[in-house]
């Protein structure tokens, strides 16, 4: 009798080839089963380490030959394997490993483990070894990768080494995914420090709306689909635009990319920038956009007319203040839509807080008067919600009155849904509509920064005391994100996210629009299931079912000197998972 799963019987194979005379077995635990009407074979363990007369031993147990008082197996330990074979399975696919360092050695293996741990369960250095190391491994990793005895000083070393190849990892990189005359995408990002001692921890523009920490700011260059290339860290108190000339210069004179099109935010490609550090660079063009001030100078000179948009919401334009470029002018209604309500909101809550403040003039006790303290408390009022511009104050030593600036309120709400783009790049090169979605594929990476920060990969908070190793740690979660972004895009049909690109671009109206969840996409979010009747998941939950697939560690009754490895039979859920990434499930 062979011993049977649910998805077919179990049995030893053994094959025998000869090679320069001698005779080489190998032994190997496999699963047979039918699919399509034809059979098929699954191997689920190599036993050829094995004694002989242990692997027949096994042979015989599954054949149902032992003796009852000799037969049966202990399940010594059961780790999770699934989502470990398929991260460390896509990062060799994708020849990660190998931009990691060309030669095998330790330091190479401990950085595999890191972004590995980082996309399944990111940690700190002291629990990611500990999740590691044999004797209280929450995973098969170290087993995998043949880390039985892992600290945390042996971490620390790994980004040490990390952090002196990162120049050279990222030129691998740019060479696999940036040519000449691409786009590149820019964009910055902070998270807040925890610590005392870094040098680059300064106190910054917070975008975790963490206030009283210090900062670390940290740019990502990815290519036009939004696969990251590179990441640099700058100290909290920079800047948007000074971190631009570095990147330039590190796409030009380290990637060898001397044609470049430069795809940044309005507050980061500013026209300062332009003029000092863009303009005279031979072979670099730029998209960016306009900042609502200049929006507005181009309104008063008619070269902005709402004319434009009676039969489209795309127009290009020309202004003498922008020599040898196109400006794109796109309109948006419901963005101005948004807008118009958002403000009307903030003039509300304002007015309610200055009512509050001119009743406090007026009341019998304890009345407020000075200029100087009536004027305080408007101040802190109106710097809350940057609504000073929309108002009219009248301040005494003893009376406060206000009213809306409805001149300056018409004014602003004229431009309500109006952006524009502005451009180096030729119109031969790019026209109009594929030049507005570059500027919005910058939510490519707005995605990464989202899915590194708090999503995934868990970037904050940082901890690390030394500036190189912040570096190493920003880099590290970069890496991750790059093993992630293969991942989702082979398992988009299965995740939430919007597998059909062509179905959501059929009902976008045009490029200025919304973008639109297709119809495959929104019957996933309504049914939460997908097209073949499967749970449909995030990206972490997946990770969390291919899981439960364990590798266990057995050992045949009466043999204490024996053990071999046995894979759980996988679900048709995790085996799909498997077969779209391209990666074994046996490793």
């Amino acid at each position: 009798m062979v011993m049977a799963t649910r998805n077919g019987p179990v049995h030893v194979a053994t094959t025998r080839r000869t090679y320069n005379g001698k005779v080489y077995e190998t032994h190997l635990l496999r699963r047979t089963y039918r699919e399509g009407g034809k059979v098929k074979h699954q191997t689920v363990g190599n036993l050829s380490h094995l004694p002989p007369h242990i692997i027949d031993i096994i042979r015989r147990g599954l054949r149902g030959d032992l003796p009852p008082e000799d037969g049966g197996f202990d399940i010594l330990r059961s780790l999770p394997h699934g989502h470990v074979a398929a991260v460390l399975g896509v990062l060799r696919k994708i020849g990660l490993e190998q931009v990691i360092a060309s030669q095998p050695s330790a330091e190479r293996t401990l950085v595999v483990a890191l972004v590995v741990m980082r996309v399944i369960r990111p940690g700190s250095k002291l629990a990611t070894a500990r999740r590691i190391r044999s004797e209280s491994a929450c995973c098969s990793l170290g087993l995998e990768l043949g880390l039985e005895s892992v600290r945390e000083g042996d971490l620390y070393r790994a980004m040490d080494w990390l952090r002196k190849r990162q120049g050279r990892m990222e030129a691998k990189l740019a060479r696999k995914h940036l040519r000449d005359g691409t786009l590149v995408l820019y964009d910055v990002s902070s998270s807040y420090y925890t610590g005392t001692h870094c040098e680059l921890a300064e106190f910054g523009h917070s975008r975790d709306g963490k206030k009283g920490f210090p900062q670390i700011v940290y740019g990502l260059l990815c290519n036009a689909e939004g696969c990251p290339v590179a990441t640099e860290v700058f100290a909290g108190n920079t800047g948007d635009p000074k971190t631009l000339g570095s990147q330039i210069a590190k796409i030009r004179d380290r990637f060898g990319v001397r044609r470049v099109v430069l795809v940044g935010d309005r507050g980061m490609i500013t026209t300062k920038r332009i003029d000092e550090e863009l303009r005279d660079i031979e072979g670099l063009d730029w998209i960016t956009a306009l900042r609502s001030g200049a929006i507005k100078k181009l309104a008063e000179q008619d070269v902005v007319q709402p004319e434009l948009f009676d039969q489209r919401d795309l127009a290009e334009v020309h202004s003498p203040d922008y020599p040898n470029e196109r400006l794109i002018v796109c309109r948006n209604p419901s963005l101005g839509r948004e807008r118009a309500r958002k403000r009307e909101e903030l003039l509300r809550a304002t007015e309610e807080d200055l009512a509050r403040i001119a009743a406090a003039t007026r009341r019998p006790k304890r009345r407020l008067k000075g200029k100087d303290k009536i004027g305080l408390k408007v101040g802190k009022v109106l710097h809350r919600r940057k609504m000073a511009k929309h108002f009219i104050l009248e301040i005494d030593e003893d009376r406060f009155a206000y009213r809306r600036n409805e001149a300056k309120i018409a004014g602003e709400a004229a431009l309500d849904g109006l952006y524009v783009v502005r451009t180096s790049v030729p119109e031969t090169c790019l026209d109009a509509e594929s030049t507005v979605r570059a500027y919005k594929d910058l939510a490519k990476v707005e995605r990464a920064f989202r899915s590194m920060k708090t999503v995934d990969l868990k970037v904050r908070p940082i901890y690390h005391w030394l500036a190189d190793r912040v570096r190493a740690h920003v880099f590290l979660c970069m890496l991750a994100y790059y093993v992630e972004w293969h991942m989702r895009e082979q398992l988009r049909p299965m995740l939430f996210d919007d597998h059909d690109k062509e179905g959501a671009d059929a009902l976008r109206a045009s490029i200025v629009a919304p973008a639109q969840r297709s119809k495959a996409a929104r019957t996933k979010d309504l049914t939460k299931h997908t097209e073949d009747g499967a749970p449909a998941h995030s990206f972490q939950t997946l990770l969390d079912d291919l899981g439960t697939l364990a590798k266990n560690r057995v050992r045949p009754r009466g043999a204490n000197d024996a053990e071999f490895h046995l894979l759980t039979i996988p679900t048709d859920l995790q085996r799909k998972a498997f077969d779209r990434l391209g990666v074994p499930i046996a490793m």
